[in-house]
């Protein structure tokens, strides 16, 4: 990724952000913005982006509100400089920084309880159960590492303050493993689909959960993402181009 013809820059929100972001391996999609979306942040709200790659989510969520502090963590350190270099193109360099390290052993920094809300991508595929590709950048996005998907709901739980938030996007086929992690520590729990179309099943969800918090789980009716004809749907276009929130609880 040192080579100029590795990175493209591109444009979120329609066009409120600019990303720089390697040609191959993980790229922002949909799923990057929605999951910043769902964050129910506000002024002030100390946010952890785990696995944060070159800042998509983090950069969206400060879009959003602007006066929240958000630290980014990435096992890979070229990632971790885009994310630097990305939030000083965005205006961010003083509420977005990132730092080098794992899930499971984070720097010290990240102390425990000391996150309003923890949020994280973690990568789709378990290993043993998917074919993993054979460029690295793509398989080290795509493929669970030795950090498993429990590890990163682990992570999640610890790094978050009693009454905060973690949110997480997976793939609907994952939601058991999602749901038996954060059994126990936390309530409150929403589950909310994303409606590929009409009549179309979900393909991922967003899963939220309250540190501590003993309220039920919700099962929300979700968002519809794409309208008959493919386009995207009204509610959807709001997220993806105007930094709108996705509240996945009622008001």
């Amino acid at each position: 990724m040192t080579q100029a013809g590795d990175i493209t820059e591109d444009r979120l929100l329609g066009g409120r952000l600019i990303v720089r972001q390697p040609r191959e391996g993980f790229r922002i999609a949909i799923d990057t913005v929605f999951l910043a979306a769902a964050v129910p942040v506000r002024a002030g709200e100390k946010v952890l982006d785990l696995g944060c790659g070159v800042g998509g989510a983090a950069l969206c969520l400060l879009a959003r509100e602007p006066e929240a502090q958000v630290t980014g963590l990435d096992l890979q350190r070229a990632l971790v400089t885009l994310a630097g270099e990305n939030a000083k193109a965005n205006g961010f360099e003083g509420r977005f920084s990132a730092m080098v390290g794992d899930v499971r052993s984070a720097p010290p920094r990240i102390g425990p309880g000391g996150f309003d809300h923890v949020l994280a991508n973690p990568p789709y595929l378990e290993q043993g159960k998917a074919t993993a590709s054979p460029k690295e950048l793509r398989r080290v996005a795509d493929m669970e590492g030795e950090a498993r998907l429990a590890d990163w709901l682990q992570a999640a739980i610890t790094f978050a303050r009693d009454g905060g938030s973690v949110t997480f996007i997976q793939r609907a086929d994952r939601l058991q493993g999602l749901l038996a992690g954060l059994e126990g520590t936390c309530g409150d729990l929403v589950v909310f689909p994303l409606w590929a179309g009409p009549g179309k099943p979900a393909r991922r969800v967003l899963v939220q959960a309250v540190k501590q918090s003993r309220k039920p789980m919700t099962l929300a009716s979700g968002l519809l993402l794409h309208a008959e004809g493919g386009g995207y749907t009204a509610e959807a276009e709001a997220v993806l181009r105007e930094a709108a929130a996705l509240r996945l609880r009622p008001a």
